[in-house]
């Protein structure tokens, strides 16, 4: 696939970059897609120098310096504004990003559960493996999503299961489903680069 059609990505994240390294191993190894820009809430990031040691541009626009998240928004926008960008991808992203008209349907998140259980404000990282065990459910798992107005509500793209073991601890629930993650964010991105799926009604469609 020629340059030129490979799907332009910019990465949204706040820690240390592991599933944006996942990624770029993927590209690595064929997937079409790009990633043209990182930018991340938190200055200390680790997932920044990540980007720049592979000469990806990398921004940091620190959330606790701008507490308005309007005004943090505007500050994201105006760094994706600098790039012609067809996807943004939220890795671990962990402020609420506001498409503004100009991203949706061109926006996605993974979170570490089955939506719509254990979702929504205030659910994410150890928060929901913990919430998981406490519920005593035999099965958690990750979701691919786009992003909508609302925490973990958009239509959903992919999602797989892992069982909850007995004895699992959040650490141990959270490599399985880390596990799952990584295979599916980027068989996400590469069925919308193939043009594969559909927004219709609130769901989505991929076809064959």
């Amino acid at each position: 696939m020629s340059e030129r059609k490979k799907l332009r990505v910019a990465v949204l994240l706040s820690g240390s970059g592991t599933s944006l390294e996942n990624l770029l191993e993927h590209i690595d190894r064929g997937l079409p897609a790009e990633v043209v820009l990182v930018v991340s809430s938190k200055t200390d990031a680790f997932g920044l120098e990540r980007a720049r040691r592979r000469g990806i541009p990398a921004v940091a626009v620190p959330r606790k310096e701008t507490p308005d998240i309007t005004a943090f928004n505007d500050a994201l926008h105006a760094e994706l504004a600098k790039y012609e960008i067809d996807l943004v991808a939220l890795l671990g992203f962990l402020s609420l990003f506001e498409l503004r008209d100009r991203f949706e349907g061109r926006c996605l998140n993974v979170h570490p559960s089955l939506i719509p259980a254990f979702a929504g404000h205030g659910f994410y990282g150890e928060r929901v493996h913990r919430s998981v065990l406490e519920a005593g459910v035999k099965v958690s798992g990750a979701t691919v999503h786009f992003v909508d107005a609302e925490y973990d509500k958009g239509p959903i793209i992919l999602q797989e299961a892992v069982p909850v073991l007995e004895g699992d601890t959040p650490d141990t629930l959270a490599g399985r489903v880390v596990a799952a993650e990584r295979r599916l964010v980027p068989e996400a991105i590469r069925l919308i680069a193939e043009g594969r799926v559909a927004i219709e009604g609130g769901r989505t469609r991929i076809s064959r």
